[in-house]
This record gives structure tokens, sequence and C-alpha cells, in this order.
């Protein structure tokens, strides 16, 4: 007979399985397999296995492996899709089970429910313990003819309750099959299967609660193997046979399921969102000409034809959702900026005409694909638009989708040797054997790391170890919710979809993005961008302390002080213009003009970054500007004659050639594929165009060698101009508002002590006043005050929000005027030393003109207050006796040294606030240090003497087994890195201590942009 698998449990079923579809299905083709079946726990892994089922010429049935609840006991079975009709119940049975976080099927839900599936169930140990007569009853009586007994040998033994169960199936009139479940492909890979439960469960090995597997043979049996285990009963894989090939069922692909937005009866659509666009773009451009109309009308009648006004509507009333409620929305992303209707319905504030961008590029009318349009938010305030749309969509049509972690070569490793019971010390030796860097491998670690080579081969065990980790790199480990996507469906989910709790209230799907694309659902993306919310909380910060509102939108696009900060390379905190090398570029761009900053971003990439010095140099008028063609000049002026754009590659093409933008699109795609057939095919159809348009075959070839060259480097243009306009937004705001945009900068950089310490010395130079932490004038946040930036509470280390939260409340009916008023005020739940001893370290409690030391020396006394007056936060017993009563006297304590108080303020606030150690260091030393900011300004090996606090030291051995050091240097301006070989290493080595000041001669070492001192001498 030809082969039958009826029970695969795959790996997308986490950890409850090892089965790998790559590892599947050749096997199963080798096997002559006619039909498989899936039988997982939830519909996890159904596409890809239908997928590969079609691929490989295998009729594919989707089951789900459950339990049913009969008489307040649980029992399992095996649920199979016969039909369509009961695929759609299985939809929905998973999704009912998922998200009212229930492990078994009540009868209604069964009865319900039950329509098209077939019912295995099998001879395990809940259906063979004592008489099982009622719940055999109550199954037949659901499932009838479609009701079968599965009877499991594996490895070809015998259950001992075999006997009874068949009875029990032969006494109720239930057809009897053969079934094998499979978990693991190989009769050798139960262990790794059993590794991969116990990480599953979170216990070890060992652990006498860990749920064990009934038998090590549950692998994927050859043909010869399964039919020999039933040799005895050939009639029951006859009968698993016929029940496989009963269940015909087709998954629908592919379908346009898109979402309808709610609009009156009986309204056209057409004229309602057209009405809308005009509407809007009256607001939006003073002077709507005649190429504003007539590019409307295009873009509408393409999106009406391809059937996605609903779509447009549906965004652009979240949309309004966030404006009417302040949540700071993108200008736009990704290819959606080039619309002029988005532009028009405010869902994009890129005007596509002002800046040259081609509707072709977002929705072709030549290849018909959903719209994409993707939305940044302010990230803080994401979940709110996603909320409104399931509310008023309904939450059984919106779901957030779901993703799949996997073991990671690190979490493999070290999930592998936690259920091992590996001791902690090895769990920290394999964390820093094992780089955490994106695409390593076990293997490629192995190779990378003999220390973990000769660590392995010491220990039988941690030989094992890595064998069984090996067998479970890669597995899917857990499910999380994606970032962004957002699915919003015509129809209730559950008829497309399984879904299953999400949080915040909302479902998340049990399939991924590119299974739902697939399925035909339109999936969302709404991104919560970081660079928003700064700009949010710019705005807000201006507004609290001078009543004006920014609107970000109006703000001009041609302010020459906003230029020359960027070409002065000042960008530390602007979005996309931060990093080294971007700065290099804007110094030798020194734009002039928004398109200058849309360049480059368009450009600062692998590959057309070669192009920079190139186009610096041509708008500088260093270098003339050639075309290889004069009609590529109206195109690629605005670029100096450099194919930046993807838009002009297409503008190329249709303007010599004679191609449509839609071809032109299309060309543009293919193209950039590189494959030969395709390059010579359009190759022939650009020359011929171009011939017919009276160009020379000699002129389109030299062009389209130009686009095959570009193709590849060129940079969808709507998307940079959509982020350089946040570029933009930032830099205007560093320089007109520069306070305001530091206070929000510094908020953002919590807990990174390289970018704070940066941002801090920027403070300085630009003379710029930072006040310390305040219980009287600081916010939770950093705030301005008289045109200084205030530290926030929050910004001060181990105090727990509630207390700060706590203290402003109190705060608003009035100053405090001592620390035991404090104490008084906010009750003994807040007032403790937790909370008051970082916030008296930071300089929180100056205000109340005491030394450090006495507010320290006091804080049990204030303690002790707070307990006495005020224990909880109910009404007290002295509450009406007023401030008079038992005030405490505060203790004497001798004065805070300098040092003590500077390194208190480093440890709360992780700078220091006062002045920098090194700082009163090089004071008192009288000598000239070079600055650590500075030093990327030194040429290589240049001789340069430094100052500063040992920050980390790193000894390593050489290969010749000479001990030599790096060591990160610190002072006021920033951080060095300092190289010690083995001769300086053997001279200074004691020297090398955290916190130790070191005055360091040598030689800097300016390579590859990557800066380094070469220590020659230590004092």
């Amino acid at each position: 007979m030809s082969m039958v698998y009826p029970h695969i449990s795959t790996s997308a079923d986490l950890l409850k399985s090892t089965v790998r579809l790559d590892e599947l299905f050749p096997f199963l083709m080798e096997q002559g397999t006619a039909s498989a079946a899936i039988v997982n726990t939830k519909l996890y892994g159904i596409l890809p296995f239908w997928e590969a089922c079609h691929k490989a010429g295998i009729h594919g049935v989707v089951g789900l492996s459950t339990f049913i609840e009969f008489e307040e006991q649980e029992y399992p079975v095996v649920l199979y899709a016969q039909t369509n009709q009961g695929y759609k119940n299985l939809l929905k049975i998973s999704s009912a089970l998922s998200t009212r976080d229930k492990t078994a099927l009540p009868e209604s839900w069964l009865k319900a429910y039950r329509g098209g599936l077939l019912c295995v169930v099998p001879n395990k140990t809940e259906w063979t313990l004592t008489d099982r007569g009622e719940v055999f009853k109550f199954i037949k009586a659901v499932f009838g003819e479609q009701c079968f007994g599965g009877i499991e040998r594996p490895g070809g033994e015998r259950m001992v309750e075999e006997d009874g169960f068949a009875a029990q199936c032969v006494q109720h009139n239930m057809r009897i099959m053969a079934t094998q479940e499979s978990r693991y492909m190989q009769e050798a890979d139960a262990f790794a299967f059993e590794v991969a439960s116990a990480i599953g469960q979170g216990l070890k090995m060992n652990d006498d609660q860990r749920k064990r597997p009934e038998h090590t043979k549950a692998y994927v049996p050859s043909g010869e193997e399964f039919i020999s285990w039933f040799s005895s009963n050939p009639e029951w894989l006859e009968e698993t046979k016929k029940m496989l090939a009963s269940c015909q069922v087709s998954i629908p692909m592919n379908q346009q399921l898109l979402p309808v937005y709610p609009l009156p009866e009986n309204t056209d659509r057409k004229a309602h969102i057209w009405e809308l666009c005009q509407k809007g773009l009256k607001e939006r451009v003073p002077e709507v000409t005649e190429a504003y109309t007539e590019r409307l009308q295009y873009e509408l009648s393409v999106i009406s034809n391809m059937g996605y006004i609903d779509y447009f509507l549906i965004v652009a009333d979240f949309m309004k959702f966030a404006r009417d409620n302040g949540i700071l929305t993108g200008p736009g992303r990704g290819s959606s900026a080039s619309s002029l209707v988005a532009y028009s319905l405010q869902i994009t504030d890129v005007d596509p005409l002002e800046h040259g961008l081609l509707f072709e590029r977002f929705l072709n009318p030549e290849r018909v694909t959903l719209p994409d349009i993707d939305i940044d938010f302010a990230d803080h305030r994401r979940h709110e638009v996603v909320e409104y749309v399931a509310g008023k969509y309904g939450d059984v049509r919106t779901a957030q989708i779901i993703t799949f972690g996997t073991l990671s070569a690190k979490a493999v490793a070290r999930d592998t040797a936690r259920v091992f019971g590996f001791e902690a010390e090895e769990l920290d030796a394999i964390s820093k054997m094992i780089p955490s860097r994106i695409g390593t491998t076990l293997r490629s670690a192995l190779k990378e790391s003999p220390a973990l080579n000769d660590w392995i081969v010491q220990k039988e065990e941690r030989k094992s170890w890595f064998k069984t980790a090996l067998k479970l790199e890669g597995l899917p480990r857990h499910a999380s919710t994606h970032a962004a996507g957002v699915i919003l469906s015509p129809t209730p989910l559950v008829e497309q979809v399984p879904i299953e709790k999400g949080s915040e209230g909302i479902f998340i799907t049990q399939w991924p993005m590119g299974e739902l694309e697939a399925v035909g659902l339109l999936k969302m993306d709404f991104l919560g961008l970081r660079n928003l919310t700064i700009l949010e909380q710019i705005r807000k910060l201006v507004y609290l302390d001078t009543k004006k509102r920014i609107d970000y939108r109006s703000l001009p696009l041609d302010d020459d002080k906003t230029y020359a900060l960027l070409a002065a390379m000042d960008t530390t905190g602007i979005f996309q213009l931060e990093s080294d090398g971007m700065r290099r570029a804007l110094q030798q761009i020194r734009p002039t003009a928004f398109g200058d900053i849309v360049a480059v971003n368009a450009l600062f990439r692998p590959g057309p970054m070669e192009f920079i010095p190139l186009y610096a140099r041509r708008k500088h008028k260093q270098e003339r500007v050639d075309y290889v063609h004069p009609i590529l000049e109206p195109i690629l002026s605005e670029t100096y004659g450099v194919i930046v754009y993807q838009e002009q590659i297409m503008q190329i093409a249709a303007r010599m050639a004679g191609f449509s933008l839609g071809e032109a699109d299309l060309l543009r795609r293919a193209v950039s594929k590189k494959k030969r057939e395709i390059l010579d095919e359009e190759r022939l159809h650009f020359t011929s165009g171009a011939m017919a348009k009276g160009f020379t075959e000699e002129a389109a070839t030299e062009v389209y060698n130009l686009i095959v060259r570009f193709a590849d480097y060129g940079f969808p243009k709507s998307h940079a101009v959509a982020y350089s306009m946040i570029s933009y937004q930032l830099a205007y705001m560093k320089t007109h508002y520069a306070v305001y945009f530091y206070a929000a900068i510094l908020a953002n950089s919590a807990g990174n002590a390289e970018k704070t310490q940066q941002l801090l010395q920027e403070i300085k130079d630009k003379n710029i006043g930072l006040l310390p932490p305040s219980v009287q004038r600081s916010f939770h946040s950093y705030s301005v005050e008289e045109g200084r930036i205030r530290v926030g509470l929050n910004s001060v280390k181990g105090v727990p929000g509630s207390a700060v939260k706590v203290l402003l409340e109190a705060r608003k009916e009035g100053p405090f005027s001592s620390m035991f008023d404090i104490a008084e005020r906010i009750s003994a739940i807040h007032f403790t030393r937790k909370a008051f001893e970082p916030l008296i370290k930071a300089g929180a409690l100056d205000d109340f003109g005491l030394d450090r030391a006495v507010l320290l020396a006091s804080l049990d006394s204030a303690i002790k207050h707070a307990e006495l007056v005020k224990p909880n936060e109910e009404p007290g017993l002295f509450d009406e006796m007023g401030s008079s009563f038992m005030k405490p006297k505060y203790a004497k304590a001798s004065t805070i040294p300098e040092n003590l108080k500077l390194d208190f303020e480093k440890e709360v606030l992780g700078f220091y606030l006062s002045t920098h150690p090194i700082a009163r260091e090089k004071e008192q030393r009288g000598k000239n240090y070079a600055e650590m900011r500075s030093l990327k300004n030194v040429q290589d090996r240049q001789p340069v003497a430094v100052l500063g606090m040992v920050e980390e030291v790193k000894r390593i051995r050489t290969k010749k087994g000479d001990a030599m050091a790096f060591v990160n240097l610190q002072d006021e301006t920033g951080l060095a890195s300092v190289t010690l070989f083995p001769k300086e290493y053997a001279k200074y080595n004691a020297l090398l201590e955290p916190h130790a000041v070191l005055e360091v001669q040598g030689t800097v070492e300016n390579r590859n942009h990557k800066i380094s001192i070469i220590c020659k001498s230590i004092e």
C-alpha cells in the first residue's frame, strides 16, 4: 500500500515536537507517501505543512490534538477536518480554546462545531483506565459514523490495554484505525525531544514534576516498519488510509479579504472619497492647479479599480483619531508617501508633486498587489490607535499578529544546559564563549572558539549537552506579538484564521505575517517610532514653558541656521544623522536645501555611499556634472547626475523608452533581480522602445547599462523624503529650541551612560545650565526652567516610581518646608530609606539649605517621624495638629567630602552633576591634556597625553600567551580605549584598577574611523 502518516506533530507546536519540515518531506517522498496529517495542539504551522504537501504531491490533512470534557474529566481526542466546513470548525475550536483559556471542549462546543469533522479516540491511558463505557457512548453519539478508535503500536509493541480498548471500540460500533503519534524524525532523537519538552515545561531533566513521554518510539516510521507493526491487523491500516483519503479540504488562498469602512447605506463610495480628497487638498495646497486635479483623478481611478477605497477611508479615519487626540504621527513611510490621495486625506504629510514622487511606485496598475500603508506613531501611544481600530471594527475582526522566537545558538545552549542541571558558573561560561551576534550558530561558535571546544571535551555530560543543543538549535521556542502588524478582516477572523488571547484585550492570530498575507488578509503596520515621541516631548516642553504650540507640518524647509547646524555635524539626537559616517557625509555635502538631506539619507548605505564624495564635489561646483545623454538632465539634475532614487530609473524608462510608469516600475523590479534572461529581455524591450522614439541603439544601450548599474543602489525617494522630514524637524528644534531638545533627548537616553555623557558635554559646550533634581522643582522627567534643564526625579536610580508620584501629588498643595515635612505629607509607606537616600545623594533635597551629610544622618529620624505621624495613607491621628507638632531636629554631621559627594552623584545618577572629578584633577595638575572627544580629529600615530579615570579593564592573552589589556578611560568629555601591549602591561598592570586616575602618554591609532591610544607610559 502507499504509505500514510495519520499523526505528525511538527516543530511549529512549540517544543512539543522536533520534526522540521525540511527534514520531514524528503523522507515522506522517499517512502512514497500518499497522505500525511499535521496534528498539533494549536493550529500553528498548518499553512507551511499544507504548502509542502502540495509541492511534494502528497495529500495533506489538517488535524488538531485536543481534549473533550465529560463529567468533569478530560479525555484526549484528535479531530480531523473532513470537509471545508470541518476545517472552519477547527479554526473556531482552536480559537475558542485559546481565547478562553480552556484546555478541553465542553459538550455544548463539541456539538456546535462537530460538522465536517472526524474524531479519533486514541488508546491512551485516559481512555483505558477503569470502565469508560459512558464516555465512549457520548463521543459516538456526537460523531456517529465519523468516530474512530486509533490504536498505536510504537516500535511494534502492543500496549497492555490494547485488547480492552479494541473491545470498547467494537462494542460501541467504532471503526478502528492504525496510528502513530510522531514527534521526532528518528528513534535516536527521543532524548533531544525530551530535553525540548523539559525546556518547554521550564523544568530540569531530574525534576520529579516533569511530565515524561509515555515511550521513546514516537518517531516517523518507514512505510515498511509501520506495515510490519500492524501485520496482525492489516484492516486497521486500510481504515487509516480510507479515513485520510476521505478528508477533502481546500484552504482558500490569495483572496482579497479587504475590510469595509462603515458608511450609510447607498453611499457612493467613489463620490465620497473624491469629496474628502478635494476638501483635504484645498486645506493643504494653497492653489490647486490642474496638475493636482489630474493626479488626484488618476490615483482615485486606480484605487477604485483595484477595490481599495475602503482601505484608504479606514486609514484616514484612524489617522484623524490620532490627530484629534494629540498623538503625533509620522509624515509617511515607504512608498505610500507617493500618493496624493494619502496626502489629501492627511494619511501622509508629503506632497508628492512638490517632491517629484511617482504614484506607480506605490500602487502599480499593471501589477495588482495589496497596498502597503505603514504608519509611524509616537511609540508610547501606538496602543491607543490599535485599541481605537479594535473598538470601531470589532474585536472579532481585529487582531495583532503572532511572531515566533526561535532557539538561537546562545539561547539553545543555555536552555539545554539549564535542563541538564549545569551550575551557574557553567551557564556563565557558555554565555561568554558563544557570541550574541546575529547569524551565530553553534557550529560557527565552535569553529571560532577553541576555548569552547576544550571546555566541551572535558566532560562526557558536556559532549551530550552540545550534541543535544545542536539538534534543537533553530526550533521555534515561544510566541510573542509582532511589534507593528495589525490585521483587519471584513468578517470575523475565525472564519479565515485561528486566533488566541493577546495583550491589551486585543486578540492575536495563531499564524505569522507571511501566512496571513498568503490567505489574503490585509496587514497594516502600526509602528511605534521613538523619534516621534521625542518630537512630541519637545513640543510639550515648549508649550509648558512658553504656551507656544509648535506645528511640525508648518516648519519652513528653507531655514539656513538648520542647514548650518547639519553642515557643522552637530547631529547628536537627530534621527538618521547621528553616526560618525553620516556626520562626515554631511560635512562633505554641506546641505543647503531639503533635497540634500533626502539624498544623503538615500545614499548613506553600503554601495551607494561611494557616490557621496561625487555628489558633494558636483554640488560645490568642484567637478562638472556629466550626463550619459541630454534627456537625463531634467531627471538627474536634482542629484547632480547621480542616480539616487528608484523613481529616477522609472522616469528615465518612461521618457526615453516610452514605458508607462507602471511598466517602468516592473522594469525597476525586474532589473534589480539581476537574472541574465530578465536583463536581456528588458534590454530588448528598452532599446526597441527608445529607438521607436528616435534614439540610437547606442544611446539606448548606454542608458540601459546605467539603469542596470544603479538598479540595486536606487532607494525609494518617497521613503527618503518622509523620513528626512523627521530628521529636519529634529534638526530645526535643536537649532531653535535647543534647551527643550536636550531635555527630551536626555529623558530618552536614560540608561545609556555613553549617550548621556555625550549629551551633557554638548549641553556644557553650549552654555546650557543643568540643574540638579529637586523635590521642590523637578517633575518626573527632565524639564525646562528659566532656560536651563532640570533633572527629573525619575532619573535618580533606585527611587520607586510610586514614591515620585506621591511626592509630586503632595507638592501640589504647596512647597515642602523640610525633609520632615515631606515625611508627614507622603506617609511612611513612601518615605523610606530606599526612596530618599538616593534622592539626598543626588542633591534633590539641597533646597533645604543643609549639607547632604546632615540630611543622610537625619534620615532615620525622618523615617521614624513618618511612622509615628502618618504610618499609612489614611488620615493621620495628628493631621489636625498642624506642622508644629513634634517636629524632630536635624542631626549634626561633618560636611560631606567633595570626592564622596561626586561619587554619590555618579552612583545614583550615572553621571557627575556638580563637576567631573577629572576636570577638577586637570585644574589641580595645571597641565594640558587632549580631550577624549577630540581624539577622532587627531591623525594616526600622533603623540598624545590624556588624563582619565579607569572605567573598565579587559585583560587577554596574545597568541604567544603573553598578557595584555584594553582599558576604557573616561574624562569629562567622553571615553577612549587604551591598548597596553605585553611590555607596557608588565610595567603598569598594578595601576589598572577601576576608578584609578591615570595620566597616559601614547600615540593615537586612527584606523577605519576607530580610535584608540597605544600606551607608551602611565603616571
